[in-house]
């Protein structure tokens, strides 16, 4: 297997920089063991106009047997029949073979990394990458349809199934040639991915533990390609649970990318007219500072975060000595696992590690989990639920968890126009269901108050406009005493009342409440995503998107 990788100088730059970025000398031939072989990295060209980088993989086809055969007596551990036979194309055509050992040997360049010289990493480089021979199951339209998207000016030529017999017609091989601008570590990670995605074939067992690499390796541009699906079908050997968790979960990448900048027009925007050159402290600080001191007023020592998301209040919650116990609620397990990671509940000192909790569990149905709290937070999620739905968090959160205080956010519909870069009509992220004005707000929180035995107060968050009021507007419900049970003294045999209609059907267990939080491989340093209206916290989209999902199922 060849690939060759060239770029050309630039003034003040000269074509070598790129031995810096892939840690490779120009000046020397070198060699590195992989499971399969051996490859080597030499440079055919090296000058400041232009520079050229090898990779030469040279493939043991007797190592390929024994591992494909899992050693002598081994049972077959290859999903590609092809490896057991001694006659095949691996050594000569690109394949996992090449992106694994493209990994291996260029592993800091992978991960953009260049300690000698940073600011090279950062820069687009005229990059032009050539691959002699790469098997194209869909032919050479499919590899246009897969690089072409990412900047890359394509040429792929079919290879002849034999030049004296063109009437044989074509391989399914193609010589690739790409060209364009762009970062290195961008240009390997996409040939890492889209090398065995063309080739439709790995030489290693796929385990769940590729779905984070896909991740990992796709960041930044595998969400939003357009041939996202077939992609992680074909990374993933066709295997339809993994690849259902992959899109998943690239689609909850695509709408956090999308939310941080909707969240840092929306949340850091300076009101017009303003004449301040500082920066306005985020709405996301103002609000959690609401939340808490709402909380610390209350007296609360033992606090559930409902849609918890990637724990931010969680973590500001643990930081007040006063709060002896914190349990964060999502419906999402990746939620969940980043929160943990952001909590760092693998390093966390015991003592702290007792005083916190995440649960995965359903706002949609009651959960005896959270039942005797001093106050819950609901921070931003209502207006992520159907109104329809509405109805069923109501009772799991004040008629069945009953905390004695609950905090309610949400935004204030009516502050909309004041953000210049919000369309007219438009809701401030296109995930939620409804937004309510200050009047909608306080009809729907006396109505919950009134029902449930709760007084509400309201507050303000974020500047109040004497128009149209404060971006964000706060509800804290405290829970009034409690009266004597309705049919106390009956006698024995007497009928019960009637249950709560709106009871019956949360009632229903929620299959996800006793799920174990599964553990979330480092994959780096993902960025977290942003909430609509909050660019530090926000897992509340999928959080009740997810919600609804289970909600229509049931």
């Amino acid at each position: 297997m060849f690939l060759t990788i060239s770029t050309t100088g630039l003034p003040g730059r000269p074509a070598t920089d790129l031995g810096f970025l892939l840690h490779k000398h120009p000046d020397k031939a070198q060699a590195f063991s992989t499971s399969h072989g051996t490859a080597h990295v030499l440079y055919p060209e090296a000058s400041e106009e232009r520079c050229t980088a090898a990779l030469l993989l040279e493939v043991d086809p007797v190592a390929l047997v024994r591992r494909a055969k899992g050693g002598r007596g081994g049972r077959d551990r290859s999903p590609d029949t092809a490896l057991a036979q001694y006659v095949n194309d691996r050594p000569y055509a690109a394949s996992s073979l090449l992106a694994v050992a493209l990994g291996n040997v260029f592993s800091s360049a992978l991960r953009g990394r260049c300690d000698a010289r940073p600011e090279l990493a950062g820069a687009a480089l005229p990059l032009r990458v050539e691959v002699a021979a790469l098997p194209a199951r869909g032919g050479a339209e499919l590899v246009r349809r897969l690089f072409a998207p990412l900047g890359w000016a394509v040429t792929a030529d079919p290879v002849p199934l034999d030049e004296r017999f063109p009437e044989w017609g074509d391989s399914r091989y193609v010589r690739l040639v790409l060209e364009g601008e762009q970062r290195l570590s961008d240009a390997l990670r996409h040939l890492y991915v889209l090398l065995p995605v063309l080739d439709d074939a790995k030489h290693y067992w796929v385990s769940p533990d590729e779905v984070d690499k896909l991740l990992r390796v796709g960041e930044g541009w595998l969400p939003d390609h357009p041939e996202q699906k077939l992609i992680t079908s074909r990374y993933l050997a066709h295997r339809h649970a993994l690849a259902r968790e992959a899109t998943e979960r690239l689609e909850l990448a695509r709408l956090a990318a999308a939310d941080d900048s909707e969240a840092e027009d929306l949340d850091n925007a300076v009101d017009e007219g303003t004449d301040t050159e500082e920066r306005p402290v985020p709405l996301a600080v103002l609000r959690r500072a609401a939340i808490t001191a709402a909380l610390r007023g209350a007296g609360a020592c033992r606090v559930l975060d409902l849609g918890c998301g990637q724990g931010q209040l969680v973590k500001e919650l643990l930081d007040d000595p006063r709060v002896t116990e914190v349990v964060g609620v999502d419906v999402s397990a990746r939620a969940l696992g980043l929160a943990a990671r952001r909590l760092r509940l693998d390093r966390m000192g015991e003592r702290q590690a007792a005083r916190v909790r995440l649960l995965q569990g359903s706002l949609a149905y009651t959960d005896e989990r959270l039942r005797g709290y001093d106050a819950a937070v609901l921070s931003e999620v209502v207006e992520h639920v159907d109104p329809p739905r509405l109805p069923a968090l109501e009772y799991a959160v004040f008629g069945d968890a009953r905390p004695a205080t609950v905090v309610v956010t949400t935004p204030n519909a009516e502050y909309n126009v004041r953000w210049e870069s919000l369309p007219a009509g438009h809701l401030r992220h296109g995930d939620h269901r409804f937004e309510w004005t200050r009047a909608e707000f306080r009809a729907w929180a006396g109505d919950v108050a009134e029902r449930h035995g709760y007084a509400v107060a309201f507050e303000p968050v974020g500047p109040d406009d004497p128009e149209v009021g404060a971006p964000t507007q706060m509800a804290v419900f405290t829970a009034r005493p409690a009266e004597p049970a309705a049919g106390a003294g009956r006698e024995a045999g007497d009928a019960a009342p009637d249950a709560d209609p709106v009871g019956a059907t949360p009632a229903v267990p929620d299959v996800h409440a006793a799920r174990d939080v599964p553990d979330v491989p480092d994959s780096g340093d993902p960025q977290d995503p942003q909430d609509p209206q909050d660019p530090q916290e926000t897992e509340d989209v999928k959080d009740t998107s997810v919600t609804q999902k289970e909600g229509q199922a049931a």
